[in-house]
C-alpha cells in the first residue's frame, strides 16, 4: 500500500502546473485587476464643476419650453383624435 502512495507523490507535480488551479484563481484575480483599474480611472479624472447659475439656467430653459408648448397647443390637444369621440374633443381655436 505504501508503494501506491509513493507513486502518487512522484506523479503529482507542483500546484502551479495544474490548469484547474489557474482556472479557480483567474476569476477573483480578474475582478481585483478590474477594481484597481476602476479606482485609477476614478481618482485620476477630476469631477466637472457645476455652473454656479445652474438653477437659474434650468428655470429659464423650463420657461422657454413652456412658451414653445403654448404655441403648439392645438396639436397637443387633438393628437389622438382618431381614438377620442367627437363630443370629448376640445373646441378648435380660430
Amino acid at each position: 500500500m505504501q508503494s501506491t502512495s509513493a507513486q502518487e507523490s512522484k506523479n503529482s507535480g507542483p500546484w502551479w502546473k495544474y490548469g484547474h488551479v489557474w482556472l479557480i484563481i483567474s476569476g477573483p484575480l480578474i475582478v481585483v485587476i478590474a477594481g484597481i483599474i476602476t479606482a485609477v480611472i476614478a481618482f485620476s479624472a477630476a469631477d466637472p464643476v457645476i455652473d454656479e447659475n445652474y438653477y437659474e439656467n434650468s428655470t429659464n430653459i423650463n420657461k422657454t419650453l413652456r412658451a414653445q408648448q403654448k404655441n403648439m397647443g392645438p396639436a397637443h390637444t387633438v393628437r389622438n383624435h382618431a381614438a377620442t369621440p367627437d363630443e370629448d374633443l376640445p373646441p378648435l381655436r380660430p
